[in-house]
């Protein structure tokens, strides 16, 4: 598969040497069906100290997860047992992201993924029929369409189910024989129809704790999964590394000759996570807005304002585009956030540019678009 031909390529083609190289120097132990053991999945994810050798090259694996490095390892554990594995949090905290890394290197692949929406049925989940097929020859195997939750049964591998809990509950609850008694039955194909999952199934849930059309997960589905919360980035310069690694790494997959500027990431970084604690370096108190300020929109922001100046300007960032997509971002939830962020701007910002002049200056001065 030509990763240079895809917007987004799944994870083990975009990391498919750094997987190869890691599975070829794993010798700790693996539980069945896995592509390599806990501690290569910890490496894949957090990056190594040294370089591994494969084939004649070093290869250094930088961290792809910038955040709780104890989350990640009792996630691994959780998929090494019995129990699925459910990462709840705020929108934006790379729940996804981080469902994907463990996916790919547990079972070499990302995309048996069911997309939990308001819509989804059962036969999304599990299976349904090639119609002409099941006129023509009856309720076969041949017939049969395998979802997401069949092919990681059959085959051994991770099920990823995002944002499970926009599902209605009712299909959400048709997971709960499945993850209890690892069986699938198919009554249509009588004797032949139950399907026993290989060593190696699990799945792994995604659900957002915040966003409007959430659908509460029974007790008896909660039990089948071992939780974890996936928080918010708590430290500013820990913010600012991720979006500049995620501008340039968007910057370089669209051919954008571009790479993030330190100061306008710090600049946003240190926005975003003002305006989410509600507290300002300085000591102000900040009212937080009704919109999810997460790391993710700030990458889109940054992203968004790269564009406008790579394609519109001298290339350079304008501070001004950058309070329009900010406000964009924030508007889009709640048209009453606008007077909050025009306040944070006539507070937190304008002591900002008067102390530091230069770039929050200019950042101050563009609060003009703030209407």
């Amino acid at each position: 598969m030509n990763s240079k031909v895809q917007i987004k390529p799944p994870v083990e083609v975009e990391y498919e040497e750094e997987l190869r190289a890691i599975r070829a120097n794993d010798t700790a132990r693996k539980p069945l069906n896995w592509q390599m053991s806990p501690q290569a999945v910890k490496t894949f994810i957090l990056g190594s100290r040294n370089p591994i050798v494969f084939e004649g090259k070093e290869y250094l694996i930088q961290k792809k997860y910038l955040g709780n490095d104890a989350l990640v390892e009792r996630c691994i554990v959780t998929l090494a047992g019995n129990r699925g594995l459910m990462l709840v949090g705020e929108p934006g905290t790379a729940k996804t992201m981080l469902s994907e890394l463990l996916s790919a290197a547990i079972s070499g692949v990302s995309t048996n993924t069911v997309q939990g929406t308001a819509g989804t049925t059962e036969d999304m989940i599990k299976y349904s029929w090639n119609y002409a097929l099941l006129l023509a020859k009856g309720p076969v195997r041949e017939a049969l369409v395998p979802s997401p939750l069949y092919v990681g049964m059959e085959k051994g591998i991770i099920t990823r189910f995002e944002e499970i809990t926009r599902t209605p509950a009712e299909i959400q609850d048709s997971l709960i024989s499945v993850l209890s008694d690892k069986v699938l039955n198919v009554p249509e194909l009588r004797d032949e129809g139950f399907l026993f999952a290989r060593q190696g199934f699990n799945v792994i849930g995604t659900a957002n704790t915040r966003d409007k059309g959430v659908n509460e997960m029974s007790s008896a589905l909660k039990r089948r999964f071992n939780f974890e919360t996936v928080f918010p980035i708590r430290e500013a310069a820990l913010e600012k590394q991720i979006i500049i690694n995620e501008v340039n790494k968007l910057a370089k997959e669209n051919s954008i000759e571009k790479t993030a500027d330190e100061d306008i990431a710090e600049l946003l970084a240190s926005t975003y996570h003002e305006l989410r604690e509600g507290i300002s370096s300085m000591g102000h108190q900040i009212d937080r807005p009704a919109a999810v300020m997460s790391t993710a929109e700030a990458v889109s922001v940054y992203y968004q304002t790269m564009l406008t100046g790579y394609y519109y300007g001298d290339g350079s960032l304008s501070t001004d585009c950058l309070v329009q997509n900010l406000l964009g971002a924030v508007a889009k939830e709640n048209r009453d956030d606008i007077e909050k962020i025009k306040g944070y701007f006539n507070t937190v910002i304008r002591d900002k540019g008067n102390k530091e002049g230069g770039l929050w200056m200019k950042y101050y001065e563009a609060r003009k678009w703030i209407r």
